[in-house]
């Protein structure tokens, strides 16, 4: 995407260590972002930050647990002290702990809203003055397609994933006339850890819901948050974008 910004953008993500977080991270750094590397595992960190500055890309790392609010805001904010500035977010850190909900217990879905919503609302309230002070700021909301249409067995992660539709149009209506965009990227079956064990029989029904015959990449879903993380993308906000090959096109 074509930036304009005289000094180069700085992007946080957050579940960066591997999957779609791992994708977007490189995306962005190719872009020419200076990409903030956030997950649990510094170890897994450190490495993704070395595969990056050997292609020559900028990054670096904090190591952190978005399960834990008060850490979360303590490092965002240092990191923000450390580099100057926040451009960009992508919440893409998440959990799943599925049950039907008879069964579900109270702490997996308190777990789940905590590290896959909450965590999106402390980087944002975290971030958002500096981005306003700058006059730039794309929050990108990493949702899903369960948030948008529901789920069996996933009360906790869809009413999670819906919780962040009505937190980044929150965010898109308070912050954007400082500059600043908040849209969320609902990804659907895309090819990760989390849909590598999926039945081959489920597999097979789950092609048949989408037009494009076929489970999405990481990539995929880094290329829309890309275009969403933009200069060029100052027009738009506010906006849940399905990138699930056609399965909840209405």
């Amino acid at each position: 995407m074509t930036d304009h910004s005289s000094e180069q953008r700085v992007a946080l993500v957050t579940g960066a260590s591997r999957g779609i977080g791992k994708a977007i991270a490189l995306r962005l750094a190719r872009d020419g972002r200076h990409v903030v590397l956030m997950a649990r595992s510094a170890d897994a960190l450190a490495a993704l930050e070395d595969e990056l500055k050997a292609q020559g890309l900028a990054a670096s790392h904090v190591a952190s647990d978005v399960g834990d609010p008060k850490k979360l805001a303590a490092d965002v904010e240092q990191m923000i002290k450390d580099r100057g500035r926040l451009d960009i977010i992508v919440n893409n850190a998440g959990v799943t702990k599925d049950n039907l909900t008879m069964r579900m217990t109270d702490e997996d879905f308190e777990d789940v809203l905590r590290i896959n919503l909450t965590s999106a609302f402390v980087t944002a309230r975290t971030a958002c003055r500096a981005m306003m002070k700058n006059k730039f700021g794309r929050i990108v909301n990493i949702g899903s397609t369960s948030g948008v249409v529901g789920n069996a067995g996933q009360a906790n992660y869809a009413a999670a994933k819906a919780g962040l539709i009505g937190l980044t149009r929150s965010l898109a209506r308070e912050l954007g006339g400082k500059g600043v965009t908040a849209n969320v990227i609902a990804p659907g079956f895309i090819e990760t850890d989390m849909t590598a064990n999926l039945p081959e029989e489920v597999r097979k029904g789950v092609m048949g819901m989408m037009s494009l015959r076929r489970f999405g990449t990481p990539e995929d879903i880094a290329a829309a948050v890309s275009y969403v993380s933009s200069d060029d993308a100052g027009f738009l906000t506010g906006q849940v974008i399905c990138v699930d090959g056609g399965m909840t096109m209405a």
